[in-house]
């Protein structure tokens, strides 16, 4: 087979959410927006159902009408872009809570579903999604007169404990919210571990389910193992791959393997990136190209037939810092080619 094989432990991603839920005394809903992060949200979803997850959070109206086809009636499924136009009968016959995020979603909402549950999302200060406190202060007795089952923000700052932005949030959220009696929501994985104070009613972790930062203790969960196409000799002086941007100095060994950009695998790493051989790392050679990447392997003792780019000796952070990102973008950049494995759940 030439096609890489992405490996998803759901064992992984249950005990990383059963260590973050053991950290609060609260709900732990998890968010399996992007498909997971990636990952496959129907299976990872049912993974987490059966450990004893019940609320789940996704992007978009469409990501969740998948996942209720997955899991089925009974897990609450909140949209975090809220009530879109065109999504009224979705949202009803699929019964989603959309997390309403503005004036204009709000009427839509009362007006398209009267009765229907829906969730409350505020900005306080990432000006991203969300009622801004002006615009809550007008709508607030309206809203809560009918009854939001969940009232939540979104964290800017949570993989920086010490970032004066937690705290400035935490105070406004605790500020326009006070009095309310419906659930309330402020953190995700990075808020978790926080603290306490920041957990109140549900909290959301993402990344932290997946092996991510900054959820440090979490076990891995994603292994990406990439068959090698063939093996070739080079000479001093010759290149390799588009560009001449590797021109070895001496005799070298290189090995073609099967992934390139097309199937996630960022174009800025090449430079930087390891792929491992067992316990041995080996460096990219040349520029990474659309279906294939060179490799040397001039130091092992044989040729592999496979080449680790995620695996025990580096996760997600490690692969997202040969292309200076992170961990998230190389979670969901997973192409779609890989033949996925899953094992536990």
């Amino acid at each position: 087979m030439s096609t890489a094989t992405l490996t998803i432990d759901l064992d992984a991603i249950v005990a990383n959410w059963r260590a973050l839920n053991a950290l609060t005394g609260c709900e732990t809903g998890a968010v399996v927006k992007a498909d997971a992060y990636g990952l496959g949200a129907a299976r990872v979803g049912r993974a987490l159902m059966r450990a004893g997850a019940r609320s789940f959070f996704v992007a978009v109206a469409e990501e969740g009408a998948a996942l209720r086809q997955a899991l089925g009636p009974a897990p609450a499924i909140h949209v975090f872009s809220g009530h879109m136009a065109g999504d009224t009968d979705m949202i009803g016959d699929l019964d989603l809570i959309p997390l309403i995020n503005s004036l204009e979603q709000m009427i839509r909402h009362v007006e398209g579903l009267p009765g229907h549950p829906f969730g409350i999302q505020l900005d306080t200060g990432m000006n991203r999604l969300g009622m801004e406190p002006g615009e809550w202060a007008a709508l607030r007795d309206i809203a809560l007169g009918q009854a939001p089952r969940l009232v939540m923000s979104h964290l800017a700052c949570a993989d920086e404990p010490d970032h004066p932005m937690n705290a400035q949030q935490l105070q406004t959220f605790l500020d326009i919210t006070d009095g309310i009696d419906a659930p309330l929501s402020l953190s995700n994985t990075g808020g978790i571990l926080l603290g306490p104070e920041y957990h109140f009613d549900l909290t959301r972790p993402g990344i932290g389910l997946y092996g991510g930062l900054p959820h440090a203790d979490a076990r891995p969960v994603a292994s990406l193992e990439i068959p090698v196409i063939q093996c070739r000799n080079i000479e001093p002086g010759e290149s390799v791959g588009y560009g001449n941007s590797f021109v070895t100095e001496e005799p070298r060994r290189i090995a073609t393997i099967s992934a390139g950009y097309a199937d996630g695998v960022i174009r800025a790493m090449g430079p930087k990136a390891l792929v491992f051989a067992g316990d041995e790392a080996c460096p990219l050679a040349g520029r990474i190209s659309m279906d294939m990447m060179g490799v040397d392997i001039t130091h092992l003792s044989k040729d592999p037939k496979t080449l680790d780019l995620l695996g025990p000796h580096q996760g997600v952070d490690d692969v997202a810092g040969y292309a200076g990102t992170i961990g998230y973008e190389i979670l969901t950049s997973l192409g779609a080619r890989y033949a996925r494995r899953y094992i536990g759940g």
